[in-house]
């Protein structure tokens, strides 16, 4: 090639030395121009992050004027605690910044799915394992504006679990120390801190805004039953979390209508009383299908039917000092396991995030065999009323619904083997006890050939003696892993 330049003429040599030349000239100016630009953008992002933490000190010295040192207590509806929640320090910042952190998922959901999710509000009720997460995910994942609902404190032991919080956060209301973290993740964000709890009185309040969406990780019952009412009354889109705890295989988290919730406890606990509010579907959850094998109920010595799960023992001095609230106690008392409480968080934000962006999802159908449980509860309720017929008795309805029989059939008998021969052929339900009435902790599933032979036992007869003392033991043993969850619902 050197050869044919030198034996080029001389015009030619004059035009190829110009162009390599103005190729030269254009990569310095260009690599000179990228620096600079990217010089700017740093200097930019520093202005912004001093404005930013510049409010955020103002908003930090707010919360600790109502925030307590570890092995203090103070409560979470003090003037001091309301006034830093409302503290909203307007936080100016570059949008070529803005777009760059939302770069990689305006990518995935488009230009108009982010700019959605940006004009979007969302309310998450409930900042502890679950709601944390949820409510962390779907900031960074471009929600415009955030409400963050609860009374609750940081605990020492709870920081397992949370998304955000710290050791310096330790006794400060969770809404606070939420706000806080977020504002050093996206500060352009608006985030509205409400250290107060959702009762039916206050939901009209907590829930003003014509939120986009409603983010339930409510612990307690009957708080979680009155947010979901609310928001199903006033067509508010909602999102609810189950139960994780005593929970473990991350492989059966779902989510799905809730009345399609046959295995989780807590899911068929508020599906049952919402039914009696005249709910019974059009709201999504996220629960898991596994069953708490091995749960183990914490001790509650004695206190209120609020326990708080971070405590521990009432007689623990040390425990007591890392409490959050001196008179605040959790329903819960399953152990928790810091993971699944994540997974739950973040496949809510998931889901409501390409829900509000208009992204197709079509989450997993639920395990379920639909005409199977019908025709076994339609059976068992033709065995019930045969059965009150030879008693003199008339039935109309049975106590165990459809669903109740798919909870039997994939949980209780794992998958729907037999209690006595662990067959899975042609199964069938009937009362363990005949002369018992029928319940969760009194049905049993067999064989058709089994059943029939069960139901043709006279009543009171000793099935001991009839089946053996390890047969007897087993499904007796189901009934009372039965019975422990029943109570923890």
């Amino acid at each position: 090639m050197s050869t044919a330049f030198n034996n080029a003429p001389q015009s030619t040599k004059l035009v190829v030395v110009a162009a390599a030349a103005s190729v030269a000239t254009a990569v310095i100016l260009l690599g000179y121009q990228g620096s600079q630009r990217k010089q700017r953008t740093r200097n930019t992002l520093k202005d912004d992050l001093k404005r930013s933490g510049a409010a955020d000190i103002k908003a930090q010295a707010a919360a600790n004027s109502q925030s307590v040192s570890l092995g203090q207590t103070t409560s979470a509806a003090s003037p001091q605690a309301a006034r830093a929640s409302q503290t909203d320090e307007k936080i100016e910042f570059d949008e070529e910044l803005v777009l760059e952190q939302l770069a990689r998922n305006i990518a995935f959901l488009g230009e108009e799915g982010v700019q959605k999710l940006r004009n979007s509000f969302v309310i998450v009720v409930g900042a502890g394992g679950i709601g944390s997460w949820a409510a962390s995910m779907l900031i960074k994942s471009g929600i415009g504006k955030i409400r963050i609902i609860d009374f609750d404190q940081v605990s020492l032991s709870g920081l397992n679990q949370h998304a955000t919080a710290n050791r310096n956060d330790v006794g400060t209301p969770k809404a606070i120390a939420m706000k806080k973290a977020f504002r050093t993740i996206a500060p352009w964000v608006h985030v509205d801190a409400k250290v107060e709890r959702l009762q039916e009185d206050s939901a009209a309040y907590l829930l003003s805004g014509n939120p986009d969406y409603v983010v339930d990780c409510i612990g307690d019952l009957s708080s979680k039953l009155d947010l979901l009412k609310y928001c199903y009354d006033n067509k508010i889109p909602v999102m609810s979390s189950m139960g994780a705890g005593a929970k473990a295989d991350p492989s059966r988290v779902q989510i799905s209508d809730i009345s399609e919730t046959f295995e989780d406890p807590l899911a068929r606990a508020v599906r049952r009383r919402l039914k009696k509010l005249g709910v019974d579907t059009g709201i999504d959850v996220v629960f898991s299908s596994e069953k708490p094998y091995h749960a183990k109920t914490q001790p509650n010595n004695g206190t209120s039917q609020h326990q708080h799960q971070d405590r521990h023992s009432d007689d623990d001095e040390e425990n007591k000092r890392y409490a959050p609230l001196p008179n605040f106690h959790s329903a819960s008392s399953l152990p928790v396991f810091g993971p699944l409480p994540a997974m739950f968080g973040m496949s809510m934000a998931t889901f409501i995030t390409c829900k509000i962006a208009g992204w197709a999802m079509d989450p997993l159908p639920v395990k379920n065999r639909a005409e199977l449980y019908q025709r076994l509860h339609r059976d068992l309720k033709i065995q019930e009323e045969e059965l009150a017929a030879s008693q003199g008795k008339t039935v109309t309805e049975i106590p165990l619904d459809r669903r109740d029989i798919g909870y039997v059939i994939e949980e209780i008998y794992r998958g729907g083997k037999s209690g006595l021969s662990q067959s899975m052929d042609r199964i069938a339900v009937c009362r363990w006890k005949r002369e018992e009435p029928l319940s969760l902790t009194n049905i049993v599933v067999l064989t058709q050939r089994e059943m029939e032979r069960h139901l043709a036992l006279p009543l009171g007869v000793d099935l001991e003696d009839k089946y053996g003392k390890e047969v007897v033991a087993f499904v007796e043993g189901l009934f009372r892993e039965e019975e422990q969850i029943c109570r923890l619902r």
